[in-house]
């Protein structure tokens, strides 16, 4: 992707106060859920660039590589913007689990409806 490309995808986001986007991390194989992080504008440009996943950490104050310390990268597919652009869609096809915890994916505290098992098995 050229860096006009992407200036111009920049330009069609919309940043909150802090410069920050939120960004849907999805797994393009199954369909789950892997995360939910913020990017600021070098975090998209280098996303966008590099083809992996790059995040802006709120509590460190600082960007950070997914995968730059447990080797769990995640390749990006595909990236879509909402309606408004206010928000991000990324599909990626990841190496180990996306959580820090160990776990497939950052969402796995039951809040409720422990009976409903999603089936994230790619379509045949």
């Amino acid at each position: 992707m050229t860096e006009t490309e992407i200036t111009a995808i920049l330009s069609q986001l919309k940043f909150d106060d802090q410069g920050l986007i939120p960004a849907i991390v999805q797994d393009a194989v199954t369909g789950r859920v892997l995360t939910l992080a913020y990017m600021n504008r070098e975090a998209v440009r280098r996303s966008l660039t590099e083809r992996q996943t790059w995040f802006w950490s709120r509590s460190r104050q600082k960007m950070w590589h997914k995968g730059e310390t447990s080797g769990n990268t995640q390749e990006i597919l595909r990236a879509e913007s909402d309606c408004d652009g206010d928000a991000l869609l990324v599909y990626v096809q990841k190496q180990g689990p996306a959580c820090h915890t160990g776990n497939d994916s950052c969402f796995f505290n039951n809040l409720f409806g422990a009976e409903f098992q999603p089936d994230f098995r790619p379509p045949s």
